[in-house]
């Protein structure tokens, strides 16, 4: 028997969806972060249980994945504590990995939280925290499904984050790399940044049927945004910057836009500028080029025809936006300049606005 794997069903796991697996799960990860270098396997199987906490150093999750857009996959941990704050903590689990895991939030209680990290300042654990969230599904939580606060350094890979009441990822921290995931149907925003977003890869994501917006990022710096598909934001399906706050150092290369600018009829937006693809305010060496752009309604030809607007700029210096397809992007403007964006070239963008 390897002595660095360790079966939650050899410490009493049951994976019927109805037993109470919380101290047997636990049980097994605290086993793992005491020996260290380590895999805890979760079989097939739905396991009810409560918060967990996984620690210690390189220690992973395994399941058996097999997911699809609607349905959980074969290993899934189904919350069953309102009073959690997090189905899984994962605050000082150094280069931990949690794969092939669906959890469940079974909309249960207020604000929980998915997976959770959490230090009380940047850096809070003295080293890079680098977990690794792969091949996972990640949906139903009253809170983000991925809430990552002060972070320094982490990847998610071909994994589902998807009908949350919050955010599909929270981040505030640093260094990430989000690589082939499906951001689908969250309520707060595909991707939302917190107070400090800095060096972030964002390559190959679905992100589709997000409220308030598909990447929202208020701050930050060091942004590469390659190869996205943006579809039916319900807000902007890229938003960077704000007037309170800004981006710098950024690169949006070809992504499509498409059916962004959204909102449900009996709810226009109070701002109706956030009726567009890409919203850019205070934004500095930032280069926007090569993307692609479509309007369009509901599937089923149903729901509002968005958006207004292809691109609203403003304030923003040294910039370049240019060789972007507009044909059709828009139903009454393509390019809104508001404020002094003097400093950037802005040129080459074409195509008409939609008839």
């Amino acid at each position: 028997m390897n002595k660095r794997i360790f079966d939650i069903t050899a410490y009493g796991a049951v994976g019927d969806g109805r037993t109470d697996c919380t101290a047997a799960i636990q049980a097994a990860l605290d086993a793992a972060a005491e020996t260290g270098r380590s895999q805890v396997l979760v079989p097939p199987g739905i396991y009810a249980t409560g918060g967990l906490r996984m620690h210690g150093e390189c220690v992973a999750l395994e399941g058996c994945s097999a997911w699809s857009f609607g349905l959980d996959g074969a290993s899934v941990l189904a919350l069953n504590d309102p009073a959690a704050d997090c189905l899984l903590d994962i605050t000082g689990a150094f280069g931990c990995t949690v794969r092939g895991v669906c959890m469940r939030g079974n909309h249960l209680g207020k604000n929980v939280h998915g997976i959770y990290l959490h230090w009380p300042e940047y850096n809070g654990g003295g080293k890079e925290d680098t977990p690794c969230i792969d091949d996972c599904r990640i949906g139903g939580f009253t809170g983000d499904g991925l809430h990552l606060s002060h972070i320094w350094c982490y990847s998610v890979r071909h994994s589902m984050l998807h009908g949350n009441d919050g955010a599909g990822l929270y981040m505030d921290g640093w260094d990430a790399f989000l690589i082939d995931n499906w951001f689908t149907g969250n309520k707060n925003g595909g991707l939302l940044g917190g107070p400090v977003v800095a060096s972030i890869t964002c390559t190959g994501n679905r992100v589709e049927w997000n409220h308030r917006g598909g990447f929202v990022l208020p701050n930050g710096d060091s942004f590469n945004i390659t190869g996205n598909f943006f579809d039916r934001s319900f807000g902007p399906a890229l938003e960077l910057g704000t007037p309170e706050g800004g981006v710098d150092l950024v690169t949006v290369t070809g992504n499509i836009f498409r059916r962004s600018g959204a909102y449900p009829p009996e709810q226009p937006f109070d701002d109706p500028q956030l009726g567009c693809h890409l919203r850019m305010t205070h934004a500095k060496n930032t280069v926007v080029t090569g993307n692609s752009m479509r309007i369009g309604r509901n599937d089923g030809n149903t729901g509002v025809l968005s958006p207004d607007y292809s691109f609203v700029i403003t304030d923003c210096t040294d910039c370049i936006i240019r060789d972007n397809t507009m044909a059709g992007g828009a139903l009454k403007q393509n390019l809104v300049l508001q404020g002094d964006n003097s400093s950037c070239v802005i040129t080459e963008n074409i195509g008409g606005i939609a008839h």
